[in-house]
């Protein structure tokens, strides 16, 4: 929480306004495919810190934490094995984050931020692509990105192949959030 109050700090002293995410209209979620059935799925609790400013992009920044016991699908059976060993090992890894490093603007006139997604206590490069609507003090950002799972641990033993989970699995965003006064 250190290094995310540090970040906001710097962004907002940099003059980008902070925008507080409504979690009520948002939605932070996931996709894969299981098999050959593809399912869908959210995290109910997250914390989204942005300092945002597309005139002054240098000084946006991003950080998300996510409560990874909130993942759901609609499935008993899967919901259930989540939070397992073999998934996202809650007891030792109850959190993922992702934190920016950079977030630019694209010629088509969509945004990337690409920055460290950290799952399982292992850490690697993302960037997310996102469109951005802004009207006035609020914000609609919409996106998608793949990773595969297993290069953050996430399904072991006869999960960590793709035969009945695919490895591809997609993070989606569909953000609503106002500007901070």
């Amino acid at each position: 929480m250190f290094v995310a109050t540090l970040a906001m700090a710097r962004a907002s002293a940099a003059g980008a306004p902070n925008w507080t995410v409504d979690l009520a209209k948002s939605k932070l979620g996931f996709s894969g495919t299981q098999t050959g059935e593809p399912f869908t799925g959210s995290f109910t609790r997250y914390d989204a810190r942005i300092a945002f400013d597309p005139a002054h992009l240098e000084a946006s920044h991003l950080t998300v934490t996510v409560d990874l016991a909130s993942a759901t699908t609609g499935d008993t059976q899967r919901d259930t094995a989540l939070p397992g060993d073999d998934w996202f090992d809650i007891a030792h890894f109850p959190q993922a984050s992702f934190v920016s490093d950079t977030v630019r603007k694209k010629p088509d006139g969509t945004y990337q931020a690409t920055g460290r997604l950290t799952l399982r206590g292992i850490t690697h490069p993302l960037t997310l692509p996102f469109t951005l609507d802004i009207k006035g003090g609020s914000a609609h950002a919409k996106g998608h990105a793949a990773l595969i799972r297993t290069a953050f641990g996430i399904g072991q033993g006869q999960w960590a192949t793709g035969d009945y989970v695919a490895l591809e699995v997609g993070v989606d965003i569909d953000l609503v959030a106002t500007r901070s006064k």
